[in-house]
């Protein structure tokens, strides 16, 4: 029988590294995004051709209605499968000052990078537990762990989820599901479009941006078996930078 994963915003950057990381470990991918059909298509294809399987889950995951929706469906359609491995990857960023910034791009980052984590964990979770096994890991950021200036909106969804990493951690480590979160710093994605890489890379001790690659290393290992007795973890991938 197929093992699933699911992962949001699976169709670029870390997201779709990780796709193709869970992938070549033998699951079949539920790779999720909310717009762009030619990135999606793009991630599938070398999904397979990495030698799996997986398929395209297209909703807005900031809407609880339409996730609710999607995964129901899913889970209807697959009365023997449930999702083991939970990568909560979906992301934006609406960087500005919060002096001058505008209510919607307050919303619209916490609803995409904090309040996604509700609409998507609460309906794979029930399945897990039954089965004594699952994996969660949410994609966080040194955002979230130090806070930067121009990003209040979005340190305060990653650090949000952060906190709920460690609660729900605690909640379920009897019913043998881990939950840990993934840090990146600085990493070689449109995510850090607009931003100085010349003076950015100069503060980063190992010199130079990450790759989603590296990234996506760290959550193959958090997905195994061999990470059951990690959990409640923020882990950084960074270049030491703090």
């Amino acid at each position: 029988m197929s093992k699933y994963a699911f992962v949001s915003g699976g169709s670029r950057g870390i997201g779709r590294a990780v796709c193709l990381e869970l992938a070549r470990m033998g699951y079949s991918v539920l790779i999720n995004y909310v717009s762009n059909d030619a990135a999606a298509a793009e991630t599938l294809r070398l999904v397979e051709e990495a030698g799996g399987s997986g398929e395209l889950m297209k909703f807005d995951v900031a809407d609880q209605q339409a996730s609710l929706q999607a995964i129901t469906k899913w889970q209807e359609e697959h009365p023997d499968a449930y999702v083991e491995v939970l990568v909560n990857n979906a992301g934006v960023r609406k960087d500005n000052l919060l002096l001058w910034m505008e209510q919607e791009d307050w919303y619209d980052v916490i609803g995409t990078d904090l309040n996604s984590f509700y609409n998507i964990t609460k309906p794979f979770l029930q399945p897990m537990v039954v089965h004594k096994k699952g994996r969660i890991i949410n994609i966080t950021s040194l955002s979230g762990l130090k806070g930067l200036p121009g990003q209040t909106n979005y340190s305060a969804a990653k650090g949000g989820l952060i906190a709920a990493t460690k609660a729900l951690a605690q909640e379920v480590a009897p019913r043998k599901v881990t939950v840990n979160a993934v840090a990146p710093g600085f990493i070689s994605t449109d995510m850090v479009e607009g931003l100085d890489e010349a003076e950015l890379k100069s503060q980063i001790p190992a010199k130079r941006f990450g790759k989603p690659e590296e990234v996506a290393a760290l959550v193959g290992f958090l997905a195994s078996d061999s990470s059951s007795y990690i959990t409640g973890q923020v882990i950084s991938v960074n270049g030491g930078l703090y």
